[in-house]
């Protein structure tokens, strides 16, 4: 009985694995549509979202069959429920791909040439995001603490970009319905970054037993 448990563990943790790779395609992608304006990837981002849906449907599934069906320990007991938490997690941060890259499609290639800050800022929460999937695979607690402290890197890449937008509008130099969609992108981004942390958080939580909330 317990190795059967085991081995639904196993696969519960490949799944979570595989959305967590889906997820970090589905912001690189948003990522690049954006800085290169390629519309055709964009609208690709939003076509695989609904991959990313089903997958926290069959993960959620797993779980609650594991917690019915089998009788788990504490150590068990903590890593089904941190699994529960983090498909919710990925799931927004597909959600979130998905809308830059809806915004993407809607600036139809205009762009704002002076926000290359966005550019890192995107390369900064793709990070955060691959690491907290590593974190998970790796139970690597440091990692996972390590990506909760980056989040305040995007958190200030935030804050830069909304000055920079708030000057770009004072001063006349953009449109301001464009450089709001930018501001949006870049919420978004920082949105995305929260959910990584979150993750993170749920990796200690699943390793240590100890959930500490940044």
């Amino acid at each position: 009985m317990r190795n059967r448990f085991d081995e639904q563990l196993d696969e519960l943790n490949r799944e979570l694995i595989e959305m967590g790779t889906m997820c970090e395609e589905a912001i690189a992608s948003a990522a690049k549509a954006m800085s290169t304006r390629d519309l055709e990837l964009a609208q690709k981002v939003g076509s695989n979202g609904s991959a990313i849906d089903q997958m926290e449907r069959d993960i959620e599934s797993r779980c609650i069959k594991l917690l019915l069906h089998q009788q788990p320990v504490a150590r068990d007991l903590r890593q089904i429920s941190a699994a529960l938490k983090m498909i919710t997690d990925m799931e927004r941060i597909g959600d979130q791909a998905e809308d830059i890259a809806e915004i993407v499609v809607f600036l139809d290639g205009r762009a704002v040439k002076e926000m290359t800050l966005i550019e890192e800022m995107a390369r900064a929460t793709i990070k955060m995001v691959m690491d907290s999937v590593e974190a998970f695979v790796s139970k690597d607690v440091p990692l996972a603490e390590a990506v909760i402290e980056y989040d305040d890197v995007v958190d200030n890449y935030f804050t830069q970009i909304k000055e920079k937008i708030i000057g770009l509008i004072t001063n006349g130099y953009v449109d301001g319905e464009l450089a709001l969609d930018y501001l949006m992108i870049a919420k978004y981004f920082e949105r995305i970054g929260d959910h990584a942390t979150n993750i993170a958080e749920w990796v200690i939580f699943s390793v240590t037993g100890e959930h500490k909330q940044a």
